[in-house]
């Protein structure tokens, strides 16, 4: 089994383009078989000057691999489809004689023209064709689409016929010499020895007029397995030029790899259990083409969030703190506060990197809040409840030793406190928490972020909140 992956450096890699990468990794690890990477680079006028760079950079942090290619060698190279030109026009030559393909001499003005290719020099006599090529006037190849229907099969869709009448002559090789994206990857298929061809289900409409090239020139026809779209949050096809994320956009907003590549792995297909977290080797023992399905998946970046966190949670602490350490740092400026306590206490509480910031900005600067924010229905707290607990443990905060202003120390004070006051520990933590962070959800209890406020700022917070209260 041989597949490959064949992008263009016409712009930067999206998900749904790793995903088709991922997908053929998987189905090439799980098989035994062969990855070939192919850059096909035959549209000159839209490459990027970076974007090869950046698809290697890509494909290398998304962990995927690769058995052929550029700079690895190989039977079938070179794997640069620009470095490939002459032998495109060979096949195209056959083509032609073949009676498969002809000479289209038509301007750019005249096609503008119309609305769909009227053949015009499909029947051109040999001596006005020969006449024109020996004179230099312009011309590009085109497929001759014949009568009939075409039929084929694919792996996940099963089998579709198309009616020939609704194909175009489409271009085979262009007018700068150069083939077209859908001729060249025929023919590099055909001597790459390509098995398995998996690409995004747009390409479906395409297919018989490959089959139709490789029937022409007497190859046998691939494996194909069309993949299903992946829509953003609004319905339509993810694209960058919508606003949509690329794999470089949510790594720099604190997605890990390796949750990018879990998640987008199951945008169109489904494992044989229940399970939603998978490392990359296991995806490559479980990996099959019966998965996937015909239907598109929407990309919900709240479930990416949810698998990210999933990610953190299990996360070895001093790999957590590696990446997390910068975010904290800037995060908090306040002194005396350790950023590996304050990185401890998000780890399980964030479900990407680019959260952190907002998890502790109350530490420098105590936001300001509105006192409904001390009603909690569950515990039946208010803020008659806040203000009587506030106006009550705050000097016994005042006068807590320093040297013993821990978190186990501080959650036993408040919890014996409010069992000496007939209260629910959480009528006393609620508040206490409400009043330190002026927000209603925090990384840590109360007792941790005693700590990290430190005594003298705690205290400061507790009073300033009764004085919000009317105390």
């Amino acid at each position: 089994m041989r597949t490959r992956f064949a992008p263009s450096p016409t712009g930067y890699m999206h998900l749904g383009n790793l995903r088709t990468a991922l997908f053929k990794y998987l189905l090439a690890r799980k098989m035994g078989g062969t990855l070939v990477l192919r850059i096909e680079d035959t549209d000159q006028g839209r490459l990027v000057d970076d974007a090869l760079d950046k698809i290697y950079e890509t494909l290398d942090i998304a962990g995927i691999t690769f058995d052929e290619g550029p700079h690895m060698g190989g039977d079938y190279g070179p794997y640069v489809q620009s470095q490939r030109k002459s032998g495109y026009m060979d096949h195209a030559k056959e083509l032609i004689r073949r009676g498969s393909a002809y000479y289209c001499f038509c301007d750019k003005e005249r096609l503008e023209g119309l609305d769909g290719y009227d053949r015009r020099c499909a029947d051109l006599a040999h001596d006005i064709v020969e006449k024109n090529l020996t004179a230099g006037v312009p011309y590009v190849v085109r497929q001759l689409i014949p009568p009939g229907t075409t039929t084929f099969r694919d792996e996940v869709y099963g089998e579709i016929t198309v009616d020939n009448a609704e194909l175009e002559d489409q271009v085979l090789i262009k007018s700068d010499g150069m083939p077209t994206y859908n001729f060249a990857n025929v023919i590099d298929d055909h001597l790459m020895a390509i098995s398995h061809v998996m690409r995004g289900s747009e390409y479906l409409s395409s297919t018989p007029k490959y089959n139709l090239l490789y029937q022409a020139l007497g190859w046998d026809i691939p494996t194909y397995v069309h993949l299903p779209l992946i829509l953003n949050q609004t319905g339509g096809k993810l694209s960058k030029r919508r606003g949509d994320a690329s794999f470089e956009d949510l790594l720099a907003q604190g997605f890990l790899p390796e949750a990018i590549v879990n998640y987008i792995a199951l945008l169109g297909w489904s494992p044989p259990d229940n399970r939603e977290i998978y490392t990359l080797a296991e995806l490559c023992e479980i990996f099959s083409i019966e998965g996937i399905s015909k239907s598109p998946s929407a990309f919900d970046i709240n479930k990416l969030r949810w698998v990210n966190g999933e990610y953190l949670k299990a996360m070895d602490f001093d790999r957590f703190y590696a990446l997390a350490a910068d975010h904290v740092t800037k995060a908090v400026k306040r002194p005396g506060c350790d950023p590996m306590t304050l990185a401890k206490l998000v780890q399980s509480r964030i479900s990407a990197l680019d959260e952190i910031s907002e998890a502790l900005d109350f530490i420098d600067t105590l936001p300001e809040y509105d006192t409904e924010l001390f009603v909690h229905k569950k515990s039946k707290s208010d803020a008659d409840v806040a203000a009587d607990v506030l106006a009550k443990i705050a000097p016994v905060l005042a006068a807590h030793p320093e040297d013993l202003w821990t978190g186990e120390n501080l959650y036993k004070l408040m919890t014996e406190f409010a069992a000496e006051a007939g209260l629910k520990s959480s009528q006393v933590l609620w508040p206490m928490r409400c009043a330190l962070s002026g927000k209603p959800a925090t990384p840590g209890g109360a007792s941790d972020l005693l700590v990290v406020l430190g005594k003298k700022e705690s205290v400061r917070r507790a009073e300033y909140a009764l004085e919000k209260l009317g105390m």
